[in-house]
């Protein structure tokens, strides 16, 4: 007698993505990708500032605080 779940048929299916994101952990989407051409000055920078804390803190989208705390580390203060 043999075991179904022991030997997968060709039919079952098989979930790859956690295999598939540890063997390129460098890849990571960004908000504002694609669309840094058509942004003003100051758009580019919060666009890159956003991306940057991402990045550093591994994070594929952030709340608000963390977006406050962005504008705040490039100087927008509330008057």
């Amino acid at each position: 007698m043999t075991n179904p779940v022991s030997s997968p048929s060709s039919s079952e299916f098989v979930d790859r993505r956690n295999s598939a994101a540890k063997g390129n952990v460098s890849v990571d989407r960004r908000q504002f990708g694609s669309s840094y051409d058509s942004l003003s000055d100051e758009g580019r920078e919060f666009a890159l500032a956003i991306d940057n804390y991402k990045v550093q803190h591994g994070r594929r989208f952030i709340n608000f605080d963390e977006m406050l705390d962005v504008l705040r580390s490039l100087g927008y203060r509330r008057p």
